[in-house]
């Protein structure tokens, strides 16, 4: 059975940091590219990052670059998100994607809320 778990969303005050854990199980997640997207109500679900199987390549939302890092753990099969410097705007449910094979995994997604 495929699982993608996030974890570490939460309360956070503007300037702060979170770190999103997604944990994996069910697939050999060394051949997936795993991404980060987030959704806010009324918006389409858009890219924050994305890193490649091995974890050579990475890719970020042209806002979000200098201020999240996205990174890999093929041995824990979990992809984090380092989350840097935050603002209002990037409240959001945060979602965990697994792609490859014509395959396309979604975990169940955080909330991360950015508020004083």
């Amino acid at each position: 059975q495929v699982q993608l778990v996030e974890s570490g969303g939460g309360y956070v005050q503007p300037g702060g940091s979170l770190r999103l854990s997604c944990a994996t199980s069910g697939f050999t997640f060394s051949n997936y590219a795993m991404t980060w997207y987030r959704q806010t109500p009324g918006k389409e679900r858009e890219l924050v990052a994305s890193i490649g199987s091995l974890g050579r390549t990475t890719r970020y939302a042209d806002s979000l670059k200098g201020r999240f890092t996205i990174s890999r753990d093929n041995a824990k099969s979990t992809v984090y998100l380092q989350m840097n410097s935050l603002n209002p705007e990037d409240t959001a449910v945060y979602y965990c994607n697994a792609k490859a094979l014509g395959r396309n995994y979604w975990g169940q997604g955080t909330q991360v809320t950015v508020s004083s």
